[in-house]
């Protein structure tokens, strides 16, 4: 493990590889128990969450759904409950895995908001966008989404008084890859720590169908590559970002790439710059 690989890990909590399936349990209790706490500490018994299709937010709903259930056991309040939102922009491609995953969840509410009015009037009066080339504005939009995607499941929360799930997890906090003040923005993120296969791992334990468990993760923000590969994006794989986090070797070009990353991104992870 070199001393970046390290002193990585320990800025992002990362939580070591599950020794065994007890160790893995045992974690899935531990997230549990937070998102409880979060609820009973902050007075509030709502939890929303927007729902891709990808496996983080499908994680992160069953363990927000089972939560809220167990609170209703553990305190006989039937006030308690989880909002589980769609978000598209138009017709999203992936559609069927979005359904897919909220058949998974279960959540207690589902609800539907299409984006694309938001965006586009947006974009339309934001003169700034109008001279950029189409490959800049269309990355500029994709941020646009996240953040209107945020929005939105504020807005919910706020009118359920609730509280809103974020869905990052060291794998793609140590990346950056996440739009700031977009889907970086939330009231708890239940996966912080995890790299991408123990995500996938605590999915396909709570029964989560392999094509969704093991599912290609796409941001899907930009219009001229729609489903673009995260990997694509990064540079290398889960699984190489994976090794990193957990201290174990990868390609000297790997290693580079990620350090690169998390020192260019940076001021995604801290807060708004002070005198």
């Amino acid at each position: 493990m070199s001393n970046r690989q390290a002193e990585i890990a320990a800025a992002l909590d990362v939580v070591p590889p599950f020794a065994d399936e007890a160790a893995l349990i045992a974690e899935i209790e531990r997230r549990k128990t937070f998102i409880k706490t979060c609820l009973k500490n902050a007075r509030l018994k709502a939890l929303v969450l927007g729902i891709s299709g990808g496996v983080d937010s499908l994680t992160a709903g069953r363990l927000a759904q089972l939560s809220v259930e167990e609170l209703r056991e553990e305190t006989a309040d039937p006030a308690y409950r989880f909002i589980a939102v769609r978000l598209p922009h138009g017709t999203q491609h992936d559609e069927h895995d979005a359904q897919a995953s909220l058949q998974f969840i279960r959540a207690d509410e589902e609800d539907t908001v299409n984006i694309e009015s938001s965006v586009s009037g947006l974009g339309e009066q934001v003169s700034h966008l109008h001279t950029l080339s189409a490959e800049r504005r269309d990355f500029v939009m994709g941020n646009v989404k996240a953040r209107i995607r945020m929005v939105t499941q504020f807005a919910i929360a706020n009118a359920n008084n609730g509280l809103v799930i974020g869905t990052d997890h060291a794998a793609e906090a140590v990346m950056g890859f996440f739009t700031k003040f977009g889907d970086g923005a939330c009231d708890l993120a239940p996966l912080s720590g995890l790299v991408k296969g123990q995500v996938r791992a605590i999915a396909k334990h709570l029964g989560a169908p392999d094509n969704l468990v093991f599912k290609v993760p796409t941001a899907d923000l930009e219009e001229l590559r729609p489903g673009k590969p995260d990997e694509d994006a990064h540079g290398v794989s889960y699984g190489e970002i994976d090794a990193f986090l957990h201290g174990q070797p990868v390609r000297e070009e790997a290693h580079e790439i990620i350090v690169r990353a998390y020192d260019s991104t940076r001021h995604k992870r801290e807060l708004p710059l002070i005198p």
